[in-house]
C-alpha cells in the first residue's frame, strides 16, 4: 500500500514542477548520474581486442553493476526509512526524479508548437531532441509520426515502468529500472562496438518493460475515445514493431488517434524498410499530436487511480 502511495505522491510532484533547471545545474539528475557510470564501465570493460564472448561477458557484469549501484543505496535508505506515511513521503519525494511525465509532455510539446506554426526547421530541431534518427530530411508528417511514436514508447519506459517496479518494490524498483533503462538507451545498439557488451543491457531492458509496455497499451485503448479501435489495432499490429515491447503502446496510439505510425525510416543513414502500424490510415499532423498529448495526460491520470485502488486495497 505505502510504495503505491509513494508513487502517486512522485507522479504528483512530477506532474507539478518536473525537475527544474536550477536543480539540474546545481545538482545533475539521477540519470546522468547513471548514464556517467554506465560511460566509465563501458571505456573500461569494453576491448575491442577481446573476443564477443568475453565482451558479452564483461557487459552483464557492467550492467549487473550499474543496476546494484542504484538499487542497493536505495534498498537500504529505504530500510532506515519510518514506518507510516513519514515513510510514504520520504520515498515518493527520492522517486519524482525518477519519473518523467512533465519532460515528456514539454519536449512532444516543443515540437507541436512550431508545426503547428508552419516552422518545419525549428520541429526538426525540437524532434532531434527525443528521438535517435536524423530529422533533418523527414517533411511534416514524418515529424509528427517521430513526436508521437517517442511519446508513445517514453511514456511506457518514462512514466508506466518505473512507477510499476517502483509501486512493487519501493525506491530499490524504481532506482533499479532506471538503471536498467539507462544502460539499454546507451549500451543496447546493434553497432560493432556495442553488439555484444550491451547484449545483457538490450535483453534485462526487454524482460524489465514486458509488462509495462502491455500495461501502457491497454492505459492508451482505455483513456481514449475509440477503445474498441484501440484494443483492436494493438492487438493486430503490435507484433509488428522490431522491439519486442515498444510496438504495444505505439499501436495503441494509433489506433487511439486513427493515425499509421512506424514505416520505412532512415538510422545512420541506412533505410530500415519496417512495416506500418495501422496501415491504411492517415498520417498524423500536429492536431494529431495535441491530441497524443492529452491522451498520454488521461492515461497516465487513469494509472494514478489504479494505484489508488491498490493503496485502497
Amino acid at each position: 500500500m505505502s510504495f503505491a502511495l509513494a508513487m502517486i505522491l512522485a507522479m504528483a510532484i512530477d506532474a507539478l514542477i518536473g525537475w527544474p533547471d536550477r536543480l539540474f545545474r546545481r545538482l545533475g539528475h539521477p540519470v546522468t548520474w547513471l548514464g556517467a557510470l554506465i560511460g566509465a564501465l563501458e571505456r573500461r570493460l569494453n576491448r575491442l581486442d577481446l573476443s564477443p564472448l568475453r565482451r558479452r561477458l564483461l557487459g552483464t557484469a557492467a550492467a549487473l553493476a550499474a543496476i546494484s549501484a542504484a538499487a542497493l543505496p536505495a534498498l537500504a535508505l529505504q530500510a532506515a526509512f519510518p514506518k507510516g506515511w513519514l515513510g510514504v513521503l520520504l520515498t515518493g519525494l527520492l522517486a519524482w526524479p525518477l519519473v518523467a511525465t512533465r519532460s515528456l509532455h514539454d519536449h512532444v510539446a516543443a515540437v507541436a508548437r512550431p508545426l503547428t506554426a508552419g516552422d518545419l526547421a525549428s520541429a526538426r530541431v525540437e524532434l532531434a531532441k527525443i528521438v535517435g534518427r536524423d530529422p533533418t530530411q523527414l517533411d511534416e508528417a514524418g515529424v509528427a509520426r517521430a513526436a508521437l511514436e517517442s511519446l508513445a514508447e517514453n511514456a511506457s519506459d518514462g512514466i508506466t515502468a518505473p512507477i510499476f517496479w517502483g509501486a512493487l518494490f519501493g525506491l530499490p524498483g524504481i532506482a533499479g529500472y532506471k538503471a536498467v533503462n539507462t544502460l539499454d538507451s546507451m549500451l543496447g545498439h546493434r553497432t560493432p562496438r556495442l553488439e555484444a557488451f550491451g547484449w545483457a543491457s538490450a535483453r534485462i531492458d526487454d524482460v524489465a518493460n514486458l509488462i509495462p509496455a502491455r500495461l501502457t497499451g491497454l492505459l492508451f485503448a482505455l483513456a481514449g475515445l475509440k477503445p474498441r479501435r484501440a484494443f483492436a489495432c494493438m492487438l493486430r499490429d503490435a507484433r509488428k514493431h522490431r522491439s519486442p515491447n515498444a510496438g504495444w503502446p505505439e499501436a495503441a496510439m494509433a489506433g487511439a488517434l486513427g493515425v499509421r505510425l512506424s514505416g520505412p525510416r532512415v538510422y545512420e543513414g541506412r533505410l530500415s524498410d519496417e512495416p506500418w502500424v495501422n496501415a491504411g490510415a492517415p498520417d498524423p499532423g500536429p492536431r494529431e499530436i495535441a491530441a497524443g498529448l492529452s491522451l498520454m495526460r488521461r492515461s497516465m491520470g487513469l494509472l494514478a487511480g489504479v494505484l489508488a485502488l491498490v493503496a485502497l486495497v
